[in-house]
């Protein structure tokens, strides 16, 4: 099997589904924010205040390399930017977890922990500006999809097993 790489933006549920799938089928889930902190030792919001967006691309790059070269079998859950690495394709099968805008606002600021996932992605403390670069990245994401799989309103259990049996599909 194939790396399957969730991309989408921030709020759709990477992580939460990555966790799921690798549970599900037994393999390793990896998330590029978490191996970029690990890296630094700095949270990714210091990271941008202290060095810059520059340079946190620079370490997207890094790590994308990185896991191209050293991850296999494991669904790997990416930063809402994480799309832009030159070498994504060589990393695994893109999947492009797909929503509205504002079921992802919702999804993130009706959440019984929404000061704490806020806090993380505070670019949703503005939603005119969140919305404007989700307006931006949304083509773009679609893109670089091997495949897109519509996120709103299944439960975590379904898109589990829509992706494994899409991903599983178009690897054989």
């Amino acid at each position: 099997m194939k790396n399957i790489v969730l991309i989408g933006f921030m709020g759709v549920g990477k992580g939460t589904l990555a966790r799921a799938i690798a549970k599900r089928s037994d393999i390793y889930a990896v998330d590029t924010d978490d191996l970029i902190e690990s890296l630094t030792n700095k949270k990714i919001k210091k990271i941008f205040a202290q060095k810059g967006e520059k340079y946190f691309r620079q370490l997207e790059q890094r790590t994308a390399d990185w896991l191209a070269q050293n991850v296999q079998n494991s669904v790997i859950s990416t930063g809402g930017g994480f799309y832009k690495v030159k070498n994504l394709k060589d990393i695994g099968t893109i999947v492009y977890l797909k929503a509205d805008f504002d079921w992802i606002y919702d999804r993130i600021t009706k959440s019984k922990n929404a000061k704490k996932k806020i806090k993380k992605r505070p670019l949703f403390k503005s939603y005119k500006a969140a919305k404007k670069l989700y307006e931006e990245r949304a083509p773009q994401y679609e893109a670089v999809a091997d495949l897109i799989i519509d996120v709103q309103d299944k439960s975590t259990k379904e898109l589990v097993e829509e992706v494994l049996a899409k991903t599983l599909q178009s690897s054989s």
